[in-house]
């Protein structure tokens, strides 16, 4: 990995950390509602990508609307929104990745990939350490946000694999953004009683949209560009324990116990089935 590729990584990563911090920041502290959280950050996030595509293209053009991904996207973007009403910042990031590996691992089963022995134990241990984190209990978060969370997991893991083949990433996620806009207007409807904003809490969901999102998403993709997939998959395991460690040091956030052994286990055990399947197509 090239010095540039490491540094482009490592700012995607602290990217993909700060959405899950602005959205916890945002909604924990009631500075807008949850509905109207989703609107702005998929509406600056859709300006942000045309605007970059724009600076790229003397004549930008946005490819067709793939209606699969754009759904993906949408449900990921609102779930992910009402989740952190009730989840800490490193609990959501938690939920969020371990559903994204999992529904990927899942799709490899599926497609006939064969798992070694040792997958099956890293696999089992990054279940395990999902199920120890929701299960019942004093410092177990809410169902309900845990529930909504891994929905949009498994949304993002759905996004990410239908998005495997875009020929222009940026274009297509460009696309993608904007035709979400009308999705995520309907939910601000039909959520039309609890909508409560601040300037504060408009400033977050913009940042978190067109920094941590739209920038952010195209920084990792030039990232890729330098990585195997099993590195790319490899690193985003660090994405919640940098949330955790954000959401104690900047939002006065809880590092509970549960949270650490469940994102031993997890992260653990998702690196275990990647390291095999990086060794098995050595």
């Amino acid at each position: 990995m090239t010095p540039r590729t490491a540094l482009l990584t490592a700012v995607a990563m602290v990217a993909f950390a700060t959405n899950s911090l602005l959205c916890r920041a945002a909604l924990g502290a009631e500075r807008i509602d949850a509905a109207s959280f989703a609107s702005v950050r998929v509406i600056s996030g859709a300006v942000a990508l045309l605007v970059i595509l724009a600076l790229r293209d003397r004549r930008p053009a946005l490819p067709k609307a793939d209606w699969r991904m754009v759904a993906a996207l949408f449900a990921y973007v609102a779930f992910f929104s009402f989740a952190y009403i009730w989840l800490s910042a490193g609990t959501g990031a938690l939920l969020l990745f371990g559903a994204v590996q999992l529904t990927m691992f899942a799709v490899a089963l599926h497609g006939g990939e064969r798992f070694t022995a040792l997958s099956w134990v890293g696999f089992a241990a990054a279940l395990l350490g999902l199920v120890w984190l929701v299960a019942p209990g004093v410092t177990a978060p809410d169902a309900i946000g845990a529930a909504l969370m891994v929905v949009a997991g498994i949304a993002w893991g759905a996004y990410s694999l239908l998005g495997r083949g875009a020929a222009d990433p940026l274009a297509a996620t460009a696309s993608n953004f904007a035709h979400a806009v009308p999705l995520v207007a309907v939910v601000s409807l039909v959520f039309w009683r609890d909508f409560d904003i601040s300037a504060r809490g408009v400033a977050l969901a913009v940042v978190s949209g067109a920094l941590a999102s739209g920038c952010g998403y195209v920084i990792w993709y030039a990232a890729l560009r330098g990585l195997t997939a099993t590195r790319a998959a490899t690193v985003q395991l660090s994405v919640p324990a940098i949330a955790a460690l954000g959401g104690v040091l900047l939002i006065s956030e809880e590092l509970t116990l549960r949270l650490m052994v469940g994102s031993a286990a997890t992260i653990g055990g998702v690196a275990m089935v990647l390291s095999q399947r990086a060794a098995k197509r050595v």
